[in-house]
């Protein structure tokens, strides 16, 4: 049987020449190619800036420093996302506390967020999951009624939209990620975008080295990091933006026909919702097993036999034994983002597979289900 990985990246030939001018002209980082991804990168996403880092992770410890963020602060974000968000936060030495999220798309529930808002609250981490907003009017109005700062993790949903406007320019900062499985890579690496010069300065100093705006070698303005994207990368970054719109559009094909192989079995599983006022891009493909009595790790070991690559998406943080022993987090916590962590799977989702590969991937999952 035909072997299927979990996602790959979409890499042709226009990669491989900005890659190679970059490695001939011996510019290999703090050359142009950063600035110029930078540029092309905010006006993509609509934006004055944005900050080539080295991953998104990266990126978000950058905007928690520059939005003061430090011992004693919380902040309020989702349980059900990559461990960075929230790990963003603790290295900063403040505190992350969870609400709920909502059962539809997965990202924080709005509902949740005043009750856990207190004289430590300084900031909303709104994670926009999967490739789909959050819903930003309630979580705006709350964040406006509190004098609470909008710090957007957009890493997993670039070029989504809220009624029609990007993900990323809702709050005074927001970040990007770039890892290969992402709707657009540079291999590793991420970028953070903002309207705010003093913000876009402070990040531009922090990641290297908190080097002084003179760019003299020895003059260090401030405690910073080694968060440099690399030439190489961001000429990997500048010729995938150029296909980005095309990406997107085959991953929501993909989509489609993921949605219409599966939409007979809905008894079976449940399928991914678009809120209607999302407009969605595609991250990954991750479905619910509504069945009673199947484990979703027996489907995934089971799918692997079949040469099915397939992974638990995502498990939710405040179970993870390390946040478990620090804050005292149990089951039971954030009942919606356990349920859909126990039974949800993300599915073969990249540039490549065809209509048939789709069916053939539905075949097995549902011969498994039942």
């Amino acid at each position: 049987m035909k072997k299927y990985p979990l996602a790959k990246p979409f890499i042709t030939k226009s990669e491989e020449r900005l890659v190679l001018e970059v490695l001939r002209s011996g510019h290999l980082s703090l050359g142009a190619k950063y600035i110029e991804f930078e540029k092309k990168f905010a006006r993509k996403i609509g934006t004055k800036y944005a900050c080539s880092v080295s991953s998104g992770t990266a990126g978000l410890h950058l905007v928690m420093l520059a939005a003061g963020i430090g011992p004693g602060d919380e902040v309020i974000t989702s349980p059900f996302s990559f461990i960075a968000s929230s790990n963003s936060v603790l290295y900063v030495g403040a505190k992350p506390i969870f609400v709920d999220i909502d059962a539809t798309t997965y990202n924080m529930d709005p509902a949740e967020i005043e009750k856990k808002i207190t004289k430590k609250t300084k900031a909303i981490l709104v994670v926009h999951i999967f490739g789909q907003s959050a819903d930003m009017d309630p979580i705006i109005k709350i964040a406006q009624r509190y004098n609470l700062k909008i710090i957007e993790d957009a890493c997993e949903s670039v070029c989504a939209k809220y009624k029609s406007r990007n993900v990323g320019t809702f709050g005074e900062s927001a970040v990007f990620a770039f890892y290969p499985n992402k709707q657009m890579t540079t291999g590793e690496g991420g970028m953070i975008v903002t309207n705010n010069e003093r913000i876009y300065k402070l990040c531009a100093s922090l990641r290297n080295q908190g080097r002084a705006e003179n760019m003299n070698w020895l003059d260090h303005k401030y405690l910073g990091y080694n968060y440099r994207l690399d030439e190489m990368s961001a000429g990997m970054g500048i010729a995938q933006l150029t296909k980005l719109d095309f990406m997107i559009k085959k991953r929501r094909e993909i989509a489609r026909w993921y949605s219409e192989a599966l939409t007979p079995y809905k008894n079976l599983i449940s399928v991914p919702r678009i809120d209607p006022k999302n407009t969605h891009t595609w991250f990954v493909y991750v479905i619910e097993i509504k069945k009673t009595g199947v484990s979703r790790d027996q489907v995934i070991n089971n799918l692997i036999k079949k040469n099915i690559s397939s992974k638990a998406y995502l498990p939710s943080i405040h179970l993870f034994s390390f946040y478990r022993k620090q804050f005292g987090y149990k089951k039971g916590n954030f009942p919606v983002s356990e349920r859909v962590s126990k039974n949800s799977l993300a599915l073969p989702f990249y540039i490549g597979l065809k209509k048939a590969d789709i069916e053939q991937i539905v075949r097995a999952l549902i011969k498994i289900i039942r």
